[in-house]
């Protein structure tokens, strides 16, 4: 037999082998979910070198706006207070205990700042890194903001302790940029839209993955259902209305206000208008 023919054998033998040795370990339970149980190093360092690749393709094409704004940065410390210190913590600020326990650990962001370009930060911020705890803060912070946190952490590094409890203590309340119009909404966005907000956990949802046991009733077919909730005529603008103050329409409904935006409402109902 030639060479390379042994070879390919060998490579998929062991391909094979360590396949039902990973399904073993799945079904036996042998592999260990803790959070108090690390990623041995190799896997720690896989991941890694997967989510920097994968950053960085999708980043490639992002057009980076003028950063040097220190209004921007003012803005972006506000937000950083809000949102981002209770995990990643600042210079001389630990982050909260909740934060602490997050496996794997959330990044140091004045390391991220000094290694990571600014589109690469961007798109994290924006979109989140899967099974991290990162979220997609596009759901809850708009691009201007976002584009303020990253010209914020643009500086941290050079920051001393003193200097950020000395910045975080002057920056005011954050300028909220100018509404948009909401567009006509998009069913695919509204997919991705109901793993932000969490409805999966509580809805059996065609198509969408999401927890084994639910509190609320399946979504399959909701569109070719004549009410929302037993109480609301349906069509896609009532269940705008649902989705956005659902105690408004059924006080003491177990559905709670998810704080939607309107856009991501929209496009949530025109994803709910598909499961007929």
């Amino acid at each position: 037999m030639k060479n390379w023919k042994v070879a390919a054998l060998t490579v998929l033998a062991g391909a094979a082998g360590g396949a039902c040795l990973g399904a073993a370990a799945v079904y036996w339970g042998w592999y260990d979910v803790s959070a108090t149980a690390s990623h041995t190093i190799a896997v720690h360092r896989l991941l890694d070198i997967t989510q920097m690749q994968a950053v960085r393709r999708r980043a490639a094409d992002i057009e980076v706006p003028d950063l040097d704004d220190p209004v921007r940065a003012r803005n972006g410390l506000a937000l950083y207070q809000a949102h981002c210190v209770q995990c990643h913590g600042a210079p001389g600020v630990a982050p909260e205990p909740y934060a602490l326990g997050l496996n794997p650990a959330p990044a140091a962001l004045v390391g991220s700042a000094r290694e990571r370009p600014a589109a690469d930060i961007y798109w994290i911020v924006r979109e989140g890194i899967r099974m991290t705890g990162m979220p997609a803060w596009r759901y809850r912070l708009t691009d201007a903001e976002i584009w303020d946190v990253v010209a914020f952490m643009r500086v941290l590094p050079a920051l001393s302790p003193r200097d950020y409890r000395a910045q975080a203590d002057a920056a005011g309340p954050t300028a909220r940029p100018q509404a948009v119009a909401p567009r006509v909404g998009d069913a695919a966005a509204g997919r991705d839209a109901l793993q932000q907000y969490l409805c999966a956990t509580c809805h059996a949802i065609p198509g969408v993955a999401g927890a084994n046991h639910h509190v609320g009733p399946p979504l399959a077919g909701l569109a070719s259902r004549p009410y929302i909730a037993g109480t609301l005529p349906y069509t896609q603008a009532n269940m705008q209305r649902w989705l956005l103050a659902p105690d408004s329409i059924k006080p003491g409904s177990a559905m709670p206000d998810l704080g939607l935006s309107e856009q991501d409402a929209r496009d949530i109902a025109a994803f709910l208008d598909t499961l007929r």
